[in-house]
This record gives C-alpha cells, sequence and structure tokens, in this order.
C-alpha cells in the first residue's frame, strides 16, 4: 500500500474478488483468513458491501457477490464493445460474415458488439443486444466448452440452424479474461462453415482478448 491508496477500499475490492473467484460464497472466517484481517474488519467490509447491493449474504451467512455488481458491469459493455470492434471489422471483412462478440449475462449469452462485412451481396443481420440461450448456438456454446474445459479440437464451435434458419456459425471463446466470459464468432448463410473460419474465428478471439488485457 502507498500513501495515496486506501487500504479500506483496497480491502473491499479483494473481498469482491474472492467472493467473485467462488460459486458456494464464503464465510466471515474463510474471508479473514484469505485476507488476513480480523473478524470485525470482515464484518464491517461486508455491511458497507451490502448497503450498496455488491455483497449479500445467505441464510446461512456465507456471503456472495450481489446483484449491484451486475448493475455496474452493464456499464461495462460499451468499454468492451470499442474495445473489440477492430478485430471485429476485420474479422467480418476477412469471411465476408457477420462478426460479433457475445458475453455471459445471466443464463443467456448477450451479442455486445456486431460488426457487418461492407462487400458482400447479402448477410445475417444480427443486432447488438440479441439474447439467447447458453445452450444454443455457437457463441453460446464455445462458452460453455470453456467453462466445462470441453473445447473441441481447434479450439472452436459450430453450429448450424440452431438460432436462425440456415445460418451457421462459428465461435471460440475468450481466454485469460479474469471475471469475463464471453466469444468472438462470425455467423453466415450457408449449410457449413467454411474450413479456414474456424481458425480465423479463434484468432480474432485472441486479438480481442488482448486488447481487452
Amino acid at each position: 500500500m502507498t500513501a495515496e491508496t486506501s487500504q479500506t477500499l483496497d480491502r473491499g475490492l479483494r473481498v469482491l474478488k474472492l467472493l467473485s473467484d467462488t460459486d458456494h460464497g464464503l464465510t466471515v472466517t474463510e474471508l479473514s483468513n484469505k485476507l488476513g484481517v480480523n473478524r470485525t474488519v470482515v464484518y464491517r467490509l461486508l455491511a458497507t458491501l451490502e448497503q450498496h447491493a455488491l455483497v449479500r449474504r445467505d441464510l446461512g451467512g456465507r456471503a456472495r457477490v450481489g446483484l449491484g455488481v451486475l448493475r455496474l458491469g452493464r456499464q461495462v459493455h460499451p468499454l468492451v464493445r470499442e474495445a473489440a470492434l477492430p478485430a471485429l471489422r476485420s474479422l467480418a471483412e476477412d469471411i465476408g460474415a457477420t462478426a460479433h462478440l457475445t458475453l455471459v449475462d445471466g443464463a443467456e449469452a448477450l451479442a455486445v458488439a456486431v460488426v457487418e462485412p461492407t462487400w458482400t451481396d447479402y448477410h445475417v443481420a444480427y443486432r447488438t443486444g440479441f439474447r439467447h440461450p447458453l445452450d444454443r448456438g455457437a457463441a453460446g456454446k464455445a462458452i460453455l466448452a470453456a467453462r466445462q474445459g470441453a473445447l473441441a479440437a481447434g479450439g472452436f464451435t459450430l453450429t448450424h440452424g440452431e438460432l436462425e434458419a440456415g445460418a451457421s456459425g462459428a465461435a471460440a471463446p475468450l481466454v485469460g479474461i479474469t471475471g469475463l466470459e464471453g466469444s468472438v464468432g462470425g455467423v453466415m448463410l450457408a449449410d457449413s462453415v467454411p474450413e479456414r473460419v474456424g481458425p480465423r474465428v479463434v484468432d480474432a478471439a485472441r486479438e480481442v482478448a488482448d486488447a481487452l488485457r
């Protein structure tokens, strides 16, 4: 810690990071041990974070990330979109298909950035804000595969006709970004995805991940 930083704020942010890394929550004692501070300090931190809905405690006393974090997260989407656009534009022009960045929002996949190619006679219309279940479509399935450690060889996922009749998709997950689950993909009107598209989508996902680090 330096003279210009706040120890209390630092500890509060560390609490949020610890809670975001677990699915089952943490007790006051567990947080106290991980932070290296006494339980009274942890109680005060949790009480303050609860007032802002950033933390909630269940009936068993385990602390979890609160819904207030989602409201903050929505403000991040424009920044993520801006960082991803160069790679998406390059992908769309290269493969002649609509490129998109999709992030997890609860149990759904949410398209936060979409770029259509400029030179094709026709392409799939895919709007920013489009939502679909994570287990349908290449974008969501790529995210789930990465979450489960079950990505196919090559690192991308292919689908056909799951979200729109006659459309095929390829997507690759964002890798190495703490606290952010997402994928980059391309969707086209075709019976199948051309062989070169999968690896190109993987490259684009890597470019987006690098831009977000």
